[in-house]
């Protein structure tokens, strides 16, 4: 069946999993699933464990997976992670769908996990295809608007070429750039977290595997939302 969605918002059953009665709960778990990973414990083991410790949803269960993560990799991550003044000068280069996704999804009222580490993953799940929505052309300006803020030299966006329409994201990219007068670079990888784990660029991502491995990244989707989306439906999960 086509994919009609307009919007990258929340899942009809969200109100229910995810709502203040339900955070405590959920917050529970991300620190035993993180308790568990601190000690050796394999991620799908412990995530049963806790998920039926709980009694979690399907959902509720990536949720609280995206948002644990053991104590070397939180410091690891905290160590390694820049601030916007040191963006100056500097070249950006972003993990495009996991940026603007997470943009997409707080400018259409979805889900926003905040996580252990800091950072703020959504919960969308592309399956191989990206669709633009609404809320893309919109996220794509903010973005552009709040990077130049910071005086970076260049943004350089990176796309996974096997997700379906990421030509065509390129060129919105592009033509945005253009618009703008921003200097940006748009390239399609086939694996995009290899490329940001190898430079020593500072790295936009939430991406836990890129956050383990990279030199240098900063928090771009929570410091785009927390300045342009006040009213983003964050779910704290962090302890």
């Amino acid at each position: 069946m086509p994919d009609r969605r307009q919007h990258r918002g929340a899942h009809p059953q969200d109100r229910q999993l995810f709502g203040l009665e339900q955070q405590p709960r959920l917050r529970s778990a991300t620190f035993e699933l993180s308790w568990l990973l601190t000690r050796g414990y394999t991620v799908t083991s412990s995530l049963k464990l806790v998920g039926d410790r709980y009694d979690l949803d399907a959902r509720q269960r990536v949720a609280v997976a995206r948002c644990a993560c053991g104590d070397d990799e939180f410091q690891r991550r905290r160590r390694h992670e820049v601030q916007g003044a040191d963006l100056r000068h500097q070249e950006l280069w972003i993990d495009g769908y996991n940026v603007l996704t997470s943009l997409e999804a707080a400018l259409s009222g979805g889900v926003i996990l905040s996580a252990r580490d800091g950072t703020y993953r959504d919960m969308a799940s592309m399956h191989g295809s990206y669709r633009k929505v609404a809320e893309t052309l919109p996220a794509i300006d903010l973005l552009g608007d709040v990077v130049a803020q910071y005086d970076v030299a260049a943004c350089h966006w990176y796309l996974d070429q096997p997700v379906s329409n990421s030509g065509r994201l390129k060129t919105v990219l592009q033509e945005a750039a253009a618009r703008h007068g921003w200097n940006w670079r748009v390239e399609l990888v086939a694996d995009p977290d290899a490329v940001l784990i190898g430079t020593d660029e500072i790295v936009a991502s939430a991406d836990s595997r890129i956050l383990d491995q990279t030199a240098r990244w900063f928090n771009l989707a929570r410091v785009l939302i927390e300045q342009r989306v006040p009213d983003a439906w964050i779910v704290d999960l962090g302890f």
